[in-house]
């Protein structure tokens, strides 16, 4: 397995748009990700990237490459398509982009949420290092915090 995080690209911005959740994830990744294009499109700071195994297009990923408060950074999307789930793209992906935003962006924190009921992104998440860092949910999410520059990295 080889996965690679690329920018969306003239070449592959549609095929970016068929990738889809199962029927069942839909309310935890509800918005397509023609939207999450669109929005990239207004909101500048967002970095929409292509997940490829090798040369299969596999995912979908955005990334926020301005600062939030100090040092904190934004992963707000994150998917794999329906077909390639299960077999750790997911998991390489994320380490792919953390490593990706650590190298350019020189972040101390990056955030991410999911949905509570998204127990399998939860789970990934602290998997890779990820702390839940309120109980309360932010616009209906779990938010995570990975932190960077402490003894224990």
């Amino acid at each position: 397995m080889t996965i690679q995080v690329r920018a969306v690209s003239m070449d592959d911005w549609f095929a970016c748009t068929q990738l889809q959740v199962s029927e069942k994830q839909k309310s935890t990744f509800p918005a397509p990700v023609v939207y999450w294009l669109a929005e990239s499109r207004f909101v500048t700071d967002f970095q929409p990237m292509a997940i490829y195994n090798d040369s299969d297009l596999v995912g979908f990923a955005v990334y926020s490459d301005q600062e939030h408060d100090e040092g904190d950074y934004w992963l707000p999307a994150l998917m794999i398509d329906h077909k390639y789930q299960g077999r750790g793209y997911g998991k390489e992906a994320l380490q792919a982009l953390i490593y990706r935003m650590q190298k350019t962006l020189n972040c101390k924190r990056i955030l991410i949420g999911h949905r509570p009921d998204n127990h399998v992104a939860g789970a990934l998440y602290e998997s890779l290092g990820f702390q839940q860092i309120s109980e309360e949910l932010i616009d209906g999410e779990v938010v995570r915090a990975l932190t960077f520059g402490t003894k224990s990295d």
